[in-house]
């Protein structure tokens, strides 16, 4: 190397404002947990790529995870704000669970820079399970109850209830659920043109995942209505074949990678090494 080049690399390295990296990452973890919950992945990230800029979201821990949708979804995004205006080639979010459905609704009603969405066993269809969450906090229901009190006005303020999507009460959802109706339905034409801003939505979950029900929400499957057994694919969805907010087209632009993997369980996506290997680390560029 001449004497030039060498003298040139020198002086392009001592500028304090220019860096030479991957795009900053954002985390966002899931129902009842707090962010402390996601240092494993973090600390994988920053071996797999030392320097990243990497911000795991201390908000909406424990129980102040069951507050309504809507109220995190602002608060979340007045926390990455910042972030996104300061990163010239985009930001990589990666959201797990409930947390998931948080990013997308971000995603969904902001302008933004964000490059990459990976949804990590996320309930992007919503949920209808007898989970041990769901028995924990309302005993005396089942999932073909509880949709009285989710779809009541009081119950709306409760976070799992703005994705709690009953196959028996279409109806209702449709009606009285103030949250998945709404971003999957690209209520506002917003909706759509923002969440065209990504340029690579992954999609992860599998079937012995045991939380998320059905585990196809997690790739924008539910079941179909007046049935808990059958599944309708995402691709089959109306929110798709309508392209309510942009699916479709991501889908047709070669921007949605889904992966199905056996044998994970839904509290440990985020802390196995073998779905970060094959899963997310390839999308952290």
């Amino acid at each position: 190397m001449s004497l030039f080049k060498v003298v040139l690399l020198l002086s392009l390295l001592s500028l304090p404002d220019l860096t030479f990296g991957y795009r900053p990452i954002v985390i966002f973890h899931g129902i009842f947990a707090s962010y402390s919950n996601m240092d494993g992945l973090t600390d994988m990230i920053e071996k797999a790529h030392p320097g990243t800029q990497v911000t795991n979201i201390d908000d909406y821990n424990g129980v102040a995870s069951l507050e309504c949708m809507w109220n995190q979804v602002d608060g979340v995004y007045s926390k990455i704000k910042s972030i996104l205006q300061s990163a010239n080639d985009g930001v990589i979010m990666i959201c797990y669970s409930q947390g998931g459905l948080i990013c997308r609704a971000i995603l969904e009603s902001y302008s933004h820079n964000v490059h990459t969405f990976i949804s990590l066993s996320s309930p992007q269809a919503g949920q209808f399970g007898d989970t041990d969450y769901l028995r924990d906090l309302f005993p005396n229901f089942t999932k073909k109850e509880i949709y009285r009190l989710f779809y009541s006005r009081a119950g709306q303020d409760i976070s799992i209830s703005n994705y709690w999507n009953d196959p028996f009460h279409q109806d209702l959802y449709n009606k009285d659920c103030n949250f998945l109706p709404v971003i999957n339905n690209g209520t506002s034409k917003d909706y759509r043109t923002n969440f065209l801003n990504l340029q690579q939505l992954v999609l992860i979950g599998g079937p012995d995942d045991g939380v998320i029900t059905p585990w196809q929400s997690s790739h924008f499957g539910f079941y179909k209505e007046n049935s808990d057994t059958e599944i309708v694919p995402f691709t089959s969805q109306n929110y798709y074949k309508e392209d309510d907010f942009g699916l479709k087209t991501l889908q047709a632009n070669g921007k949605i990678k889904v992966y199905e993997v056996s044998g994970v369980r839904h509290a440990h996506w985020h802390v196995n090494q073998t779905v970060f290997n094959n899963c997310i680390l390839p999308w952290l560029v």
